[in-house]
């Protein structure tokens, strides 16, 4: 073991202490950095906004301090001598450039991409003029003694001015550099007012109109000569007399704003009004509806029909543009864009009832799944598991991320009906369906549809929704216009319009009897299309036009009366029910009128909460092309209404989608409400109008018949064999089983009894049976059997 030297030793302890008390050092200040470095993270992203802004707006105010008086001091002279030698004679500008833009930092902080937009025109508009001013000071060089060429510079354009303009003018005339510096400054005009360069002209005459056209109303009241040119009313037109192409049966508000979202007021309060800037302007209320002057007399005791009035529907709650958990929100979604370092910010947002639609825009080179990846994230930071996620909001280059709001508004129905959407159109199957995400007033034209499946959980709102398209019925048509088929296997649903004028057989309970009733309506419509096809017409609705016109004559010799064709709505509120009573009668006639009750005015509405595929077969879907989703438990059953996911995420108590004919995307909408009270006060109404006129032959009790007691309840299943064999002139007993499904078993009892009737011959083995009955013989055949 060696001794170290004594003073080696003290220089080694010396040393280690050097080092370890830099070391305590060095750490402390590390974790005092990160600790801030955190903090300043963790800062609320509209005080970071602020901060800039504030610091922004220091820098202007030292600088004007410093070059718009006289500067007293070596700093204020330096400062004043470096701001001229770069700026020459625009110096005073810069405060004021500086000063705009803490302008926008503090009150547009939602609008960044804007900002970075302006700093680049202000700097080419800069950069162009000061290239001019140096030009025409004849370019001075820094040539000479430092001071007098400095001095030339500074009353000139400045270092700037001298480096965009000395380069050009050393190869170039003067008279072709100016051009070239007015047009990066003009280049710079265009940029800062977002203009391109193919809508220059538009934008000129947008500032013709604001500059002159507006001071022409001022200038026609002065002159009381003239008169201003009244607006041309419509001409009267028939029901289909406005179908266009590309036609819809969605009939929406249009949108005030454009495709400006509100802006975002942050540290707004719930009872605070906020700003004139995001307050959503509302439209006044529309005026009613003229009604028809002259209305078919039903009867001779009731007298003309007059609809209900539309303050029987009560108004719901007034929309709240913004509110504060809005604001929440916000931050929340660009703390998970900033934690996730992706280049995207929120920049605006649509509120709606019940939903409000945010929209992110992506910076450049962005993948759009960087955002949608993080749907789990944003449902964590907003504390709400109802997140959907848009991408991209149609029409719009944003995503949209729909959260539910934690303070809902009450869409009634008397507001959809009284909007001025609703009143604009008189046809008399307009409904109201809602509002969507953006607040819009949705309706729609159950005739342009035109058929609908309603399909949702039990208590997402299906059953309110059905009450509110008979009810949108109710107050816009007469039963003239339109008559309804109610099936409600439920028995209580819809058990409060029994009685009401519009309805051609009391409502239907029993499965069986709503099977024979939409057999009738099948019936129904062939009748229809005759008179369709005997007439030359396509439509109902041009057969009704030539009928009021008088046009329409009945043939010589007949006794019949043309008498206009009321639309037919058939409104089945529980499918499933029927399927499991008659699955293949419901089914067959179901899909015989979606598919060709369109032009015979007949349309079918049918809603379950049972959305599976025994309910809602492949035919059915295949037919009816309009669907609405409630909120359903599984994605299965989602995609089993609408195709695709989605009904999976809503929210229940009447938040929808809504896929009509030909859209490619659902709406999200908010389903309209009305009252038990309401619709017990309008049905009230329309009883006093008009007592029911039912037709005994929609489900007449079908007639006793004798049948042969060894057939019993198989006589449906003994006329179809019978009409299997007959038809096809072969008698097996296996193809019965393929072609009615039955066992071997029922097969050969059903062979047996027409056996004895005979209509097939004896047994030989493995061979088919002689059939003993001619295809001629058919119909008498199957009286017999019916014991007709």
């Amino acid at each position: 073991m060696t001794h170290q030297d004594p003073i080696s030793w003290v220089f080694t302890m010396i040393g280690k202490l050097v080092v370890g008390l830099w070391m305590l050092l060095a750490n402390g200040i590390g974790s005092t950095a990160r600790a801030l470095g955190k903090n300043a993270r963790e800062l609320d992203p509209v005080h970071r906004r602020d901060g800039v802004g504030l610091a922004v707006l220091a820098g202007a105010i030292v600088v004007a301090a410093m070059t718009w008086r006289t500067s007293e001091g070596t700093v204020p002279s330096v400062v004043n001598a470096a701001v001229h030698a770069v700026f020459g004679s625009l110096a005073w500008a810069l405060p004021l450039l500086l000063g705009l833009l803490a302008w926008r930092y503090l009150r547009h902080p939602d609008q960044n991409a804007d900002t970075g937009r302006m700093v680049i025109g202000w700097s080419a508009l800069l950069v162009g003029v000061l290239g001019v001013i140096h030009v025409a000071n004849d370019v001075p060089y820094p040539a000479g003694t430092a001071n007098d060429g400095m001095e030339r510079i500074s009353q000139a354009g400045g270092l700037v001015g001298f480096l965009v303009s000395a380069p050009p003018m050393s190869i170039l005339p003067s008279w072709i550099t100016i051009p070239l510096l007015l047009m990066l400054s003009g280049f710079g005009v265009l940029v800062i007012t977002a203009t391109p360069v193919h809508r220059i002209p538009e934008r000129l005459a947008e500032l013709r109109h604001l500059l002159f056209d507006r001071q022409a109303p001022a200038e026609e009241r002065q002159q009381p000569g003239r008169k201003r040119a009244k607006p041309k009313k419509p001409a009267s037109s028939e029901v289909g007399d406005l179908i266009k192409p590309y036609d819809t049966p969605v009939i929406a508000d249009q949108d005030k704003r454009g495709d400006h979202s509100p802006e975002i007021v942050p540290g707004l309060t719930d009872d605070e009004e906020p700003p004139a800037s995001a307050r959503r302007q509302e439209p006044p209320q529309p005026t009613p509806a003229p009604r028809k002057v002259e209305q078919l007399v039903l009867s001779p005791q009731a007298g003309p029909y007059g609809l209900p009035d539309l303050q029987l529907l009560k108004p719901g709650s007034l929309p709240k543009p913004q509110t504060k958990a809005n604001t929440t929100v916000v931050n929340a979604l660009t703390s998970v864009l900033e934690q996730f370092t992706i280049d995207a910010q929120v920049i605006g947002f649509t509120r709606g009832p019940t939903v409000t639609r945010y929209e992110i825009e992506l910076g450049p080179a962005v993948k759009v799944e960087k955002v949608t990846a993080l749907t789990k994230n944003i449902a964590y930071a907003v504390k709400s598991a109802d997140v959907r996620i848009l991408s991209p909001i149609p029409g719009k280059s944003a995503i949209g991320v729909e959260i539910p709001n934690a303070d809902k508004d009450l869409v009634a129905l008397g507001d959809v009906l009284r909007a001025q959407v609703a009143q604009a159109d008189h046809h008399p199957m307009i409904v109201g369906l809602g509002k969507d995400v953006e607040g819009r007033t949705i309706v729609a034209n159950l005739a342009k549809m035109p058929h609908l499946l309603i399909a949702g959980a039990t208590g997402a709102g299906k059953s309110v929704c059905v009450n509110g398209l008979i009810t949108s019925i109710l107050m816009r048509a007469t039963p003239d216009e339109v008559r309804m088929v109610l099936v409600d296997p439920k028995r209580v649903e819809l058990s409060v319009y029994e009685g009401i004028p519009h309805l051609i057989t009391p409502i239907i309970t029993n499965p069986k009897k709503a099977a024979e009733a939409l057999e009738w309506v099948v019936g129904e419509m062939d009748r229809r299309y005759d008179d369709l096809a005997a007439s030359g017409f396509r439509h109902v609705d041009e057969f009704n036009k030539a009928v009021r016109a008088g046009k329409l004559q009945p043939p010589p010799g007949s006794e019949r009366v043309y008498q206009p064709y009321p639309y037919l709505l058939v409104i089945v509120d529980e499918l499933a029910d029927l399927m499991m009573v008659a699955p293949r009668d419901v089914e067959d006639s179901i899909v015989r009128i979606t598919q060709l009750a369109r032009a015979a005015g007949i349309h079918l509405v049918i809603a379950t909460q049972r959305p599976s595929v025994d309910v809602v077969t492949g035919l059915i879907k295949a037919n009816v092309p309009s669907r609405l989703a409630f909120a359903v438990s599984s994605l299965t059953d989602s995609r089993v209404i609408l195709d695709q996911p989605g009904a999976d995420k809503l929210i229940g108590q009447g938040d929808a989608l809504f896929l009509p004919m030909g859209a490619s995307k659902p709406i999200r909408i908010q389903n309209a409400f009305v009252s038990e009270k309401e619709i017990a006060e309008i049905v009230a109404h329309c009883k006093t109008q008009m007592q029911a006129e039912y037709r005994d032959d929609v489900a007449a009790t079908p007639v006793k018949r004798e049948i042969d007691e060894d057939i019993g309840d198989d006589l449906d299943l003994v006329i179809q064999a019978a009409e299997l064999i007959v038809t096809t002139q072969f008698g097996s007993t296996s193809m019965l089983q393929r072609k009615l499904r039955v066992g071997f078993a029922k097969a050969g009892r059903l062979m047996d009894l027409l056996e004895s009737r005979n209509v097939v011959g004896p047994s030989e083995g493995s061979k088919a049976r002689e059939v003993l009955v001619k295809p001629d013989d058919l119909p008498g055949l199957l009286a017999d059997l019916r014991g007709e």
